[in-house]
């Protein structure tokens, strides 16, 4: 086989989604209201295919994707970066202030992410960084990632990186 073919394995199961309550922030005075999705989240990866006839194990990939769903499944999502957004933690309740609204939860309820919005675009790029790090993609020759996020029929967002 040559070696500088590559191929592109694409994961997509049922099985990797998440339900997530959330609110889009459009400025200092604009949001939505709280409501939430069936997120769902796809990959494709690119990689040479081996002398064994595989690019690599996706066993491996779907177990990582699942759990990576599992995380944020059954929380409420909330950007720690966003500008119009001040968070405070005061006994064990998450306080969210968007301009005069104060919004209280309970904090095992709350995840708090590193991301501006929570969007799918956020989301995207968020999950495809913590794909990267996982420790079952060191040493594997995988040329190009991409991570899609969907929050419905037919609306997905898409974060991709490759080697440059």
């Amino acid at each position: 086989m040559d070696t500088d073919i590559l191929t592109r394995i694409e994961i997509s199961k049922e099985y990797l989604n998440f339900s997530a309550g959330h609110f889009t922030i459009f400025s200092a005075t604009e949001r939505e209201n709280l409501h939430g999705h069936n997120f769902r989240i796809r990959c494709n990866v690119t990689a040479p295919i081996g002398a064994d006839g595989m690019a690599f194990d996706y066993v491996m990939l779907k177990r990582v994707l699942k759990a990576l769903c599992d995380e944020l499944d059954e929380r409420l999502l909330l950007p720690e970066r966003s500008p119009h957004l001040r968070i405070e933690r005061v006994d064990r309740m998450v306080i969210a202030w968007f301009g005069e609204e104060r919004l209280t939860f309970l904090e095992r309820d709350v995840l708090l992410l590193p991301i501006r919005n929570v969007t799918i675009e956020e989301l995207a790029e968020l999950l495809l960084a913590r794909l990267r790090v996982r420790p079952e993609l060191d040493g594997r020759d995988l040329r190009a990632i991409e991570l899609g996020v969907s929050s419905g029929d037919g609306q997905w967002a898409f974060s991709s990186w490759s080697t440059p």
